[in-house]
């Protein structure tokens, strides 16, 4: 049974997605490490715009971006942010918890417009790699955003490096 361990472990990483947003200090949302990268604020939201494709991965076999939209705030917004990120962690819960066990072997494609640009790969396989993985990605692009600006990232799997040097 694999749709409980993948709930579970979806559960428990919303926990450290949530302090991670939630330590995004407003005086840096703008920050950028170089011309290419997104800003804090990018790519605070696309972290939470993830939670949204949980609905696109669990309700459909093809999932069409370019025929789907969601409304977000302006990126230098955080609190608009951390509100997106809360209504698409609803979503992605109700998606999930209306699985079964069945669907994960299935194939499942992403595609915009007539492009295909994931798959056909088996759902549970776009679970693990393009939802959570891919947060986790961003998860840590995120802590080196805030040391990066002299903020302390919270620990997501135990004490930081920071907090070992608190005497």
């Amino acid at each position: 049974m694999m749709l409980p361990s993948l709930i579970a472990e979806f559960e428990h990483e919303v926990v450290g997605t949530r302090k991670l947003l939630q330590s995004i200090p407003e005086k840096d949302i703008a920050y950028k490490p170089s011309p290419v990268s997104w800003t804090m604020g990018q790519l605070a939201q696309h972290i939470a715009t993830i939670y949204y494709w949980y609905v696109g991965v669990f309700g459909k076999d093809v999932y069409d971006m370019a025929a789907d939209s969601l409304e977000r705030g302006e990126p230098s917004d955080i609190e608009a942010t951390l509100q997106l990120f809360e209504q698409n962690v609803e979503k992605a819960r109700a998606a999930m918890k209306s699985a079964t066990e069945e669907s994960l072997p299935q194939p499942w494609t992403m595609k915009v417009g007539d492009r295909t640009v994931l798959g056909p790969m088996p759902r549970a396989v776009v679970v693990r790699s393009f939802l959570f993985s891919h947060i986790y990605h961003h998860r840590g692009e995120m802590v080196v955003y805030l040391r990066a600006t002299g903020n302390r990232p919270p620990g997501l799997y135990g004490p930081t490096y920071e907090d070992s040097k608190v005497s």
